[in-house]
Parts: C-alpha cells; structure tokens; sequence
C-alpha cells in the first residue's frame, strides 16, 4: 500500500500526540471523522501502525540511570542466539536488545536505579544470560535526545 499526503499527516500527528481525539485528528488533516477513523483503522491493520503506549519519566519511577551493554557470545550459533533472544525478553530491566555486526553480537539499553542497582543485575542477571562471554557496559552520563518519532514529511 502507497501512502499518501493525508496519511504522512495523520502519522505525524499521532506521533506527536497518540492520545489526540479522532474528531480533532480529522480537523488537523482536514477530512470527516469517519474518513479519518477508516484511515488510522487501515493504518493500523496495514501495521504502519503498531500501538499506543504513555512515555513514562524513569527519574520518577526509580529508573533514572541508563545503561548501554556491548554483549559478545561465546559461540554464534542458531541455538545460542534463540537462547539468548529468550532470555533478554523476559527482563524488565532490558529496553531494548539488538543484533549488531561489527565487534560484539548484541546492544543493550538498559534502565536501572542506580550504579549499586546495575552492579546487582550484571552478576546476577547480566552475565547469567545464555551464551555471554564479555561485556561492556556505557553508563548514560546525560541524555541529550531521547525520541520514537520517524522523519515523515
């Protein structure tokens, strides 16, 4: 499915507010409520979009400290990989889990409270995970842009 102008708009504005009413949605990209409605419905069954969620304050919510891992296996297997996907999905304290190429195998963000409270989960959670062998760890000194918005228009 091609996306045209009005689509490019009505996902620029759920980006920029996913709680915005479908009657003033429709007011923004200037079409009727039901056309709107039918549009983001399309939207969402097409998966251009994928959910709604509130952004939470991890300061507030004792998570104020966050953490790059560097994760390199021991062995580049099919079943290590599988084993180590699993394992990351289960933890709360892992955001985010990519593959990479380059030096290491995988990139962590993770959230904590604090240097105590991540010194407790790299022994105890961290290194546990299948298939590990090294890590490096990057603390988030200051957080300069932090954004899920795509570049659409």
């Amino acid at each position: 499915m091609e996306l045209d102008r009005i689509d490019l708009k009505i996902l620029t504005c759920l980006q920029e507010d996913g709680r915005i009413s479908n009657l003033k949605l429709a007011e923004t990209v200037a079409l009727s409520p039901t056309a709107v409605l039918s549009r983001v419905q399309r939207l969402t069954k097409d998966g251009y979009i994928v959910g709604y969620e509130a952004r939470l304050n991890p300061l507030k919510l004792g998570a104020g400290m966050m953490v790059f891992v560097e994760v390199l296996l021991d062995r580049t297997t099919p079943n290590v990989f599988e084993a180590f996907k699993a394992a990351v999905q289960v933890r709360a304290e892992i955001m985010e889990c990519h593959m990479v190429a380059g030096g290491f195998d995988y990139l962590l963000k993770t959230r904590m409270a604090d240097m105590a409270a991540y010194r407790d989960f790299a022994g105890t959670v961290l290194w546990q995970l299948p298939g590990v062998r090294e890590t490096r760890t990057y603390p988030v000194m200051e957080e300069v842009k932090n954004t899920t918005r795509l570049k659409l228009l």
